[in-house]
């Protein structure tokens, strides 16, 4: 099957993950988990505009470089599973795998290095969280991650069924864990030791530095484990989304967006000049507070 040929099936199979958005826009207003900061739909507007921008990065670089990756590894044997001797029955779940943890260390090196900061805050910014965050990404950040995933799937070597499948779980995962939908607390803590959920990632959203700097996974939630990196105690009506320099609506127009990267990062203080901070929480850092 020719290149165009897995695009437009990834096409066709993308209303799913836009139906799987609409259900969590739904249930979130029904049953929501934080309460939220900027009432009506001027937010949503913006994040809708942000990602509108950035779908065409997504479907004319990122979508394709996976594509092409795992097409010349498919063609070539090469690749971190052709050459390891599974039945085709484990090569599916272990390419998810991998890509996954790809994934993971992706966020982790937006979070440490300024370069890629500078893009990936455009989507720290919100000052809520809710599934139209989910896709609130600078078209800098989808260029640049189309290289890096590019590279990763070419490493990994998954065919192009195996890197297409995990792209449509991956953006409904993503959907799913920036929503503001409030799951029974038994439910999401049993749910979280496999995968990324609304509270675990709501905390990487805060404005308190070291539980931004936490909480990386995407799909599976082991992955912070594995590295230390999880932090799941805070409670979430405790929570203060956003980066702190930045807390006026009005300065997070589509506009104003789009350029941010291009400008002096802040300080990571709030606007009159405090660092948010927490004081120690008696759960243990791994268990999920409600």
């Amino acid at each position: 099957m020719t290149k165009n040929k897995w695009l437009a099936l990834f096409d066709k199979a993308a209303p799913v993950v836009g139906g799987v958005a609409l259900a969590l826009l739904y249930l979130e207003t029904r049953k929501p988990l934080r309460p939220r900061t900027q009432p009506g739909w001027d937010r949503r507007k913006t994040n809708a505009a942000v990602a509108a921008t950035a779908s065409v990065g997504l479907r004319l670089a990122l979508v394709p470089a996976l594509v092409l990756s795992a097409q010349r590894a498919s063609q070539k044997q090469s690749g971190l599973l052709p050459m390891l001797p599974l039945p085709a029955a484990a090569q599916g779940p272990l390419a998810f795998l991998l890509l996954d943890y790809g994934n993971y260390l992706w966020h982790v090196l937006n979070h440490q290095f300024t370069l890629l900061w500078r893009f990936h805050h455009v989507h720290h910014t919100d000052l809520d969280l809710d599934v139209t965050t989910a896709w609130r990404f600078h078209l800098g950040e989808v260029l640049v991650s189309a290289f890096y995933r590019g590279a990763v799937a070419r490493v990994v070597g998954p065919t192009p069924q195996q890197v297409l499948a995990y792209e449509l779980l991956y953006e409904a995962a993503t959907a799913f864990h920036h929503s503001n939908w409030r799951l029974p607390y038994r439910l999401e803590k049993a749910l979280n030791w496999l995968v990324v959920t609304p509270r675990m990632h709501g905390i990487h959203h805060s404005i308190v530095h070291q539980e931004t700097d936490s909480n990386f996974s995407v799909v599976f939630s082991f992955w912070d484990r594995l590295h230390q990196t999880v932090r799941l105690n805070v409670p979430q009506q405790e929570i203060t989304v956003g980066v702190p320099a930045f807390r006026d609506p009005q300065e997070l127009t589509y506009g104003q967006l789009q350029h941010l990267p291009f400008t002096a990062l802040r300080p990571w203080r709030l606007p009159d000049g405090s660092v948010p901070e927490r004081e120690p929480l008696p759960l243990p850092l791994d268990d999920l507070a409600e």
